[in-house]
């Protein structure tokens, strides 16, 4: 069994399994995907015995004999529990995993581990381009070209607006950053308010009602746990100035969100973007919908085709170079925390 410091394994020859999800194909891993990242590693990617599977039954096949295996949420929740004798490792495409809560059908003694760290570079970009979408009334100039409007409205430079970041982790601490690099003044909220070098403050969730009154853009991009769901309360999106924007990273439960299209509709709050929600995919003839200065992504904001599965294998070589080393994973994921 591994412990949470981990003793240093011989990895020489592993069995790695590699499933491709069965309705996305633009992010299928491929032998010339892993080639190329294996070669950029070679201390830690060389020498293993890799499979890639498609179907159902080459899951079943390799899982017999795979140490190691690496796929998203969605094979986990149509193929999971199987036989997997040798299992010692499940690598997980996927940052947040409260979808596949509870863990029941995690094996015991296998290692569970996220992908954190393969998403900021374009959730980060993501969110300051939903900010300026904000600050410069995009969502109501959408909204006047649906109905054939000619109204001018008038945006303004992020300099010297204030930001508050919900959570600071990969998602987090790129907006800020990018942010900050705006002239942007930043207060960060996590759960333990260590500084953060991209905030000119940084509060405990507990601090988080003293903050809003204040805050001219809302980015929520904590990880949903049973602290943080429900966090933005109808009562506190109300204590946002009339002019905010809200921008929704995370998860969708982490606010109330027939609260914030109330609060969108009474023109309570000047434009909100979001890309995530309650449920997902939003229904035909949701409110959401309708719902006035509302940009919708569907759920599209921090994957990039082009780099996720590369950027995803380097991580998860980098987390067999601490499993040879004997230190700690990096991308271990916690499920007392929930993340």
């Amino acid at each position: 069994m591994l412990s949470n410091r981990t003793r240093a394994w011989h990895l020489s020859a592993m069995r790695i399994h590699l499933q491709n999800p069965g309705n996305d194909p633009l992010f299928d891993f491929s032998r010339a995907m892993w080639d190329a990242v294996a070669a950029q590693a070679p201390d830690v990617g060389e020498g293993h015995d890799v499979s890639i599977g498609v179907t159902p039954a080459d899951f079943l096949a390799c899982m017999r004999h795979a140490e190691a295996l690496v796929c998203d949420a969605s094979v986990i929740r149509a193929l999971f529990p199987c036989p997997a004798p040798n299992l010692k490792l499940i690598f997980l495409t996927n940052a947040g995993l409260d979808t596949l809560a509870p863990f029941t059908w995690l094996p015991p003694n296998v290692v569970l581990m996220n992908n954190r760290g393969t998403h900021g570079a374009k959730s980060g970009e993501f969110a300051l381009m939903s900010i300026l979408m904000l600050a410069n009334r995009i969502p109501a100039m959408v909204a006047n070209q649906r109905h054939g409007v000619w109204r001018k409205l008038w945006g303004s430079v992020l300099r010297d607006r204030n930001l508050t970041v919900v959570g600071l982790g990969t998602l987090g601490g790129a907006t800020a950053e990018h942010a900050t690099r705006f002239g942007m003044h930043v207060t960060g909220v996590r759960a333990h308010p260590a500084p953060h070098p991209a905030c000119a403050r940084v509060i405990g969730t507990d601090a988080l009602d003293e903050v809003l009154p204040e805050t001219e853009f809302l980015v929520l991009a904590c990880p949903l746990t049973e602290a943080t769901r429900g966090l933005m309360t109808r009562d506190r999106l109300e204590s946002l100035p009339s002019s905010a924007g809200v921008v929704n990273i995370g998860r969708g439960e982490l606010l109330d969100q027939d609260a914030l299209c109330d609060l969108l509709d009474q023109e309570h709050l000047s434009g909100a973007v979001l890309d995530v929600f309650t449920p997902e995919p939003i229904p035909p003839g949701h409110r959401l919908w309708s719902t006035r200065n509302l940009v919708i992504s569907p759920h599209t904001s921090a994957d990039d085709p082009l780099t996720y599965n590369k950027d995803s294998l380097a991580i998860f070589l980098d987390n067999l170079r601490a499993l040879r080393d004997g230190r700690d994973l990096p991308n271990r994921y916690d499920i007392a925390r929930g993340y």
